[in-house]
């Protein structure tokens, strides 16, 4: 099978995993199901015990001439889920990410608490990871990393619209343009990586960006209470991978 095509495979395993009702999954973050025996739990899962996984640990770098980011984040935010796995924000088709003369579209965004990288040893209180898909299937995530601190006016209204019960998606009331959802300032490091999820699909272009956004206790509480337990897979050996900023 090309490369392109297993791509197209690990997209949509990762759109239905994070689309699906939470009774539907057969992984989770504990007990017999935990992140240490993904690759155990059926042969699609083998590349979670891969040497390209994410997420890592941000420590040695490789200063690099990384270009700036051309977002070109025009269209709203769509529905909301939530899957007992995380919180999920589809977005309507017009978003888009241009990396290595490609065009990434942005499908959604979902959480994680605590953070899932890691930068020098420091874990954060939330990440939010944008994720991107070229036509072929290609991915990209952006993550975002917030501490706990001031609350998030971007974050505010959306979190109104939390869904108390995991189910199908739920139209959104309050739609922002997804740009509202990014920090001003834009700079990155950058490594190749993995899905941080079953099928644990590998090829994937990590962005992390460096400029850490804020939440106020009240809403780290609110979106992690959702979950029955932290929705974190834990840091994966580097290896031989360059991490660049």
């Amino acid at each position: 099978m090309k490369r392109s095509m297993l791509a197209v495979v690990a997209l949509v395993s990762f759109n239905y995993s994070f689309a699906a009702e939470g009774s539907q999954f057969d992984w989770s973050y504990a007990q017999q199901t935990a992140p240490a025996q993904w690759s155990k739990i059926k042969s699609e899962y083998q590349a979670c015990e891969g040497l390209n996984q994410a997420p890592i640990n941000i420590d040695q770098t490789i200063s690099a001439k990384l270009p700036a980011l051309k977002l070109n984040y025009s269209s709203k935010a769509d529905t909301i889920i939530n899957n007992n796995r995380t919180v999920q924000i589809n977005f309507a088709e017009g978003n888009t990410l241009e990396l290595d003369h490609k065009l990434f579209h942005l499908k959604q965004f979902h959480l994680h608490s605590p953070s899932e990288n890691t930068i020098k040893g420091k874990s954060f209180a939330m990440e939010m990871h944008l994720v991107h898909a070229t036509e072929q299937g290609e991915l990209a995530v952006v993550a975002v990393m917030f501490n706990e601190g001031q609350e998030n006016k971007k974050l505010k209204q959306l979190w109104k619209e939390l869904p108390k019960k995991a189910g199908n998606a739920v139209q959104l009331k309050h739609q922002d343009l997804a740009a509202a959802f990014l920090p001003e300032k834009l700079d990155y490091y950058r490594f190749n990586g993995s899905l941080t999820t079953p099928p644990c699909s590998e090829g994937v272009r990590w962005i992390v960006l460096k400029d850490i956004q804020q939440a106020s206790k009240q809403q780290i509480k609110a979106f992690s209470s959702l979950l029955e337990h932290p929705n974190n897979r834990p840091v994966q050996p580097a290896n031989a991978r360059l991490v660049l900023e």
